[in-house]
């Protein structure tokens, strides 16, 4: 379920005095109940080799579709990523954040993990058209219990990056973000099952 704004920038993320310079460009509740120390294995099944954005037909076509868009304009060269066109998001971390685990890097697209806390995980990319981040949070779910909230967070680089930003929207909202969710929805079943299974 997509939530407003206010559900990310109302609690008290760590992200918030790192990345004031990025707007958030989406806000999505995960159906993923869990306790308070389930967060790990969210973070776990958001990175692996088989994670949602590959597994679910609609992401897996549209990144596709991007990335030889990419390739051929150039938008991904090493010169347009992080530590060449942008700084990485690690280079503004304070001590305890940096000393800390960095989780995950996602294995299935080009995201780079930049700290794990017991209920934050943020990964960011870069490219020609933008710096994002992504950011997995573990909130309670006002019945007890916990589950997961995924928030987009994007600067677009000048002119380019914010006709992208807004050209890509539409399919964001109707095509990735709806699968991306049921996705990890069923993912987190089937990890539960398995669990109790063994």
């Amino acid at each position: 379920m997509r939530l407003p704004t206010t559900a990310h920038t109302s609690r008290p993320w760590r992200v918030h005095d790192l990345a004031g310079d990025f707007q958030v460009e989406d806000v999505w509740a995960l159906p993923t109940p869990g306790g308070p120390d389930d967060f790990p294995r969210l973070v776990e099944q958001f990175a692996n080799d088989d994670g949602p954005a590959v597994s679910c037909p609609v992401p897996r076509l549209l990144f596709a579709l991007r990335w030889k868009l990419g390739k051929l304009l150039g938008w991904d060269k090493p010169e347009a990523g992080l530590g060449a066109r942008v700084a990485t998001l690690r280079d503004r971390l304070p001590a305890d954040l940096r000393d800390g685990p960095r989780g995950p890097d996602l294995r299935a697209v080009p995201f780079k993990s930049v700290y794990l806390t017991r209920d934050e995980w943020v990964a960011e990319v870069a490219n020609r058209t933008m710096h994002g981040l992504v950011h997995l949070g573990w909130v309670p779910d006002g019945a007890g219990g916990h589950r997961g909230q995924m928030t987009v967070l994007v600067k677009p680089n000048g002119l380019l990056g914010a006709a992208y930003m807004a050209g890509i929207k539409p399919f964001r909202h109707l095509g990735v973000y709806p699968a991306l969710v049921r996705e990890i929805g069923r993912g987190w079943r089937a990890g539960a099952a398995d669990r109790r299974a063994g």
